[in-house]
């Protein structure tokens, strides 16, 4: 391979000749072999992109950036959006907790990128825009990655993630009302309970959508403040007056998203808990959907030995030794990823304690967390709606025999014979291998016609 040298102020770096970045980038790759391939998530690149760009905008309107570079980095930034230079970015998660170094990466991508475009070598020719004088101008990688962070998350969150989880919301609203006459037997601590619908039982399941739907998107209010601005420590020096309202102001611009400056600039920089407050919302869904998963596949258990109150869309064959079997595939994706995401909200929990001072410095594994969440979360609940939920039926005829089977049907006869003798009417029939019907006859509490008026299931409900 061939190498340029390339100067820090701490001396000479070899970088490939084919890459964009400089002797910072160069030292943090040789530095911090950790754990790769697991690189900086791309949208926060992404985001870089976005906020570099609509710094030189607020830096030029402000009178401390000529036209010319703000129209360089402007373009370079437009292309790193694009993404046209992921390759360019090739530091890991586990840097320093600031995130400096991607900052510098993107800043020295930027320049040289920059000075390609004017005609000119990186390593060799003089630069037309330096990364931190010019790139880097009225920020400090204490207020932009955590700009970044923000940007990167509430775009996922709000483009993809969001919409996906109302979309299987509102499938599993349509199968509750699809479902609604539908009685079975309930069941509480695992055990046969009094009936309800199988619309009743799925409207349980889009209400606790719903409730995590509202706790994620009440968070995006809290992700849309901007560090930006704050620079060092939050006391935003070197940055011009006006620059944190302006900077925020273009970044929502060029978004489309109502982005704004952050209050406090000392928490944007200190604390995180935009970040945990909006993991805890993505854990509490996937909490909600380990649940809902769970039990539509032990409802769906059998096909012959089971429950086998609904029927599961047979998508592929469920064992490489046994013919015919098909197994809930698509709901131990879903819980797998239920796990994963619980598992990531004890880290972002924990990193987003480590804020000394004016600076959390667990930054870059808060954000690989939460956008990891974000994605697992978004397409799981696509394909678990597309590939299962859209597709189940209702086993009536089983739904049936174990509705009329049940001992639990007794609770009707409380209010005309008592709570205890409607126990011994089920004890009875349970240890008798009888109907509650014909021991409440045998033991003389009610005859065959006032059973039949006083035990109806579709009553219960």
């Amino acid at each position: 391979m061939e190498y340029r040298i390339e100067k820090d102020t701490m001396g000479e770096v070899r970088v490939p000749v084919y890459a964009l970045w400089g002797a910072q980038t160069e030292r943090s790759r040789n530095n911090f072999r950790i754990g790769q391939p697991a690189s900086i998530p791309i949208e926060i690149i992404h985001a870089f992109g976005v906020l570099k760009k609509a710094a030189a905008h607020a830096n030029h309107s402000l009178g401390v950036l000529s036209e010319e570079k703000k129209d360089l980095i402007s373009k370079v930034c437009d292309e790193i959006i694009s993404g046209q230079h992921d390759e360019q970015f090739p530091l890991v998660i586990w840097q320093t907790g600031s995130g400096t170094q991607s900052n510098m990466n993107v800043n020295e991508v930027i320049a040289n990128r920059s000075l390609v475009l004017s005609g000119g070598k990186p390593g060799q020719d003089k630069p037309v825009v330096l990364p931190n004088d010019d790139v880097n101008k009225s920020q400090s990688s204490n207020d932009t990655f955590p700009t970044a962070m923000h940007i990167a998350a509430y775009k996922l969150l709000a483009e993809n993630t969001i919409p996906v989880i109302e979309q299987l919301q509102q499938t599993i609203h349509k199968k509750s009302t699809e479902f609604d006459k539908i009685i079975k037997i309930g069941r509480t601590h695992l055990m046969d309970a009094t009936p309800l619908t199988l619309g009743q039982e799925f409207s349980g399941y889009a209400a606790q959508l719903t409730y995590g739907l509202t706790a994620l998107k009440n968070s995006l209010k809290h992700l849309s403040e901007l560090a930006l601005g704050g620079t060092a420590v939050g006391t935003g020096l070197n940055a011009p007056e006006g620059y944190a309202v302006l900077v925020a102001e273009k970044i929502a611009e060029f978004t489309e998203l109502p982005f704004v400056t952050a209050k406090n600039k000392f928490e944007a920089l200190a604390a995180h808990d935009a970040i945990v407050e909006t993991h805890a919302a993505l854990k509490q869904i996937a909490v909600s959907l380990y649940k809902i998963g769970n039990d539509i596949r032990l409802l769906a258990s059998g096909p012959r030995s089971g429950i086998s109150e609904l029927i599961l869309p047979a998508n592929e064959p469920g064992s490489s030794i046994m013919p015919g079997k098909v197994n809930p595939t698509q709901i131990e994706a879903l819980t797998m990823v239920c796990a994963q995401v619980i598992g990531n909200d004890v880290t972002v929990s924990f990193a987003g304690s480590q804020g000394q001072y004016e600076l959390n410095v667990f930054k870059p594994v808060m954000i690989a967390n939460l956008l990891e969440s974000a994605r697992l979360i978004g397409d799981a609940c696509r394909s678990f709606e597309v590939n299962c939920v859209r597709g189940i039926e209702a086993n009536t005829k089983r739904i049936n025999e174990l509705l009329n089977n049940s001992l639990m049907l007794v609770t009707a006869l409380n209010t005309h014979v008592g709570y205890y003798k409607a126990a011994e009417i089920a004890n009875a029939a349970h240890k008798n291998g009888t109907t509650l019907k014909e021991e409440a006859v045998r033991l003389g509490y009610l005859t065959a016609e006032e059973y039949d008026q006083w035990v109806k299931p579709e009553n219960m409900v």
